[in-house]
């Protein structure tokens, strides 16, 4: 909304037009135009015609009007996380309800997406879907970044989407375990202390060694730069760490909730 709302100031200042000349040509009022301009308001491509034929533009506004998602695939909440994960040289999470988005399967991301209140539309989940799983790239570039996943015990034994969908995470997990530069750990249900009880979070480290933290919750999220606070979270996930079970342990773990031997 705010390219295609750039879109529109250049062509309006081009022709030389107001906001009010421009919102008079289109039988709009002049804080709507501001509104489309700013990407506050969606252009509607009944408008999109009238501004292509008074703009001299060749449909380009009309394009863009009927190529518009009705929604960012990706929540504007979620962007800090994406963009720090792509380029982060070191990166820490902790989850407690779901698989970490980076380690899930298609099949469990669906049932993660499917899970949304309010309900997202086939086509909805299958954009977030594909954008989740592009994500997982991070753990495959050609200079490896360091990872470190703790998962609480019970997210394993959680069977979101069903039975064989729990089953083929558990798997893919075992195969994430191998890659370079990934370390999985499980939080098993019976440790007495719990250093991380507020809730999941992300540390990254970026390539010029700033070091962040992610918070997401129910309809937000946060990046935090303070160094007090990020070594506090630091300290927290240091902890969970410890509690954990080794990697090693890990694998048997795994192991035995899929039933080998």
């Amino acid at each position: 909304m705010k390219m295609v709302g750039a879109m529109v100031a250049a062509a309006r200042i081009a022709k030389n037009l107001t906001q009010k000349q421009l919102g008079e040509l289109v039988r709009l009022d002049a804080e709507t135009i501001a509104s489309i301009e700013q990407g506050r308001r969606a252009l509607m491509p009944n408008v999109a015609e009238l501004m292509d034929q008074v703009l001299g533009l060749p449909g380009i506004l009309t394009v863009a009007a009927h190529k518009m998602p009705q929604i960012d695939v990706i929540p504007p909440w979620a962007e800090p996380l994406i963009n720090l994960e792509q380029k982060a040289v070191a990166l820490s999470s902790y989850q407690n309800q779901v698989v970490p988005g980076l380690l899930q399967t298609q099949a469990y991301a669906e049932a993660v997406f499917r899970s949304r209140v309010p309900l997202y539309t086939d086509g909805e989940v299958e954009d977030q879907t594909a954008a989740r799983l592009g994500r997982q790239a991070a753990l495959r570039r050609e200079q490896p970044m360091m990872a470190s996943f703790v998962i609480w015990e019970p997210v394993l034994t959680c069977p979101l989407g069903g039975r064989a969908v729990l089953h083929e995470q558990l798997r893919h997990l075992l195969t994430c375990s191998e890659l370079t530069g990934v370390s999985l750990q499980v939080l098993p249900l019976d440790r007495t202390l719990h250093p991380t009880l507020d809730g999941p979070f992300v540390l990254l480290e970026t390539p010029e060694h700033q070091h962040v933290a992610y918070l997401e919750t129910q309809r937000g999220s946060l990046v935090v730069s303070h160094l007090d606070e990020v070594s506090i979270l630091s300290m927290k996930y240091a902890m969970l760490r410890t509690q954990a079970l080794n990697p090693e342990e890990t694998r048997d773990l795994l192991q035995r909730l899929l039933g080998d031997p």
